[in-house]
């Protein structure tokens, strides 16, 4: 059994020391409030994380290529999956205009 560790007790301002404070930080030019302004501009954390979305989304598909293929292209460095995928598109752009 593991022992619980005792946290400090919060103890809450009173709202004169709240009144104090907020006007010292009022004071501190470095700590201003924000505008209505710029609290409408900001955007959730959640709505900025991670890669941006793509306008055209990518298909996940398995395929089987030969090894000598895959190695030629892997050792052509990092990016090797999305030069693949141009060299894909630029064949389907060269065959689909025939038609």
């Amino acid at each position: 059994m593991s022992k619980a560790t005792k946290r400090p007790s919060l103890v809450m301002p009173t709202v004169a020391e709240d009144k104090a404070i907020t006007a010292a930080a009022k004071a501190d030019p470095d700590a201003q409030p924000l505008t209505p302004k710029q609290l409408q501009a900001m955007v959730p954390l959640k709505a900025v994380r991670g890669r941006p979305k793509s306008e055209s989304k990518k298909l996940l598909v398995s395929v089987r290529y030969s090894p000598e293929v895959v190695a030629y292209f892997k050792s052509t460095g990092e990016g090797w999956q999305s030069r693949m995928d141009g060299v894909l598109q630029q064949y389907v752009a060269r065959h689909s205009r025939k038609a």
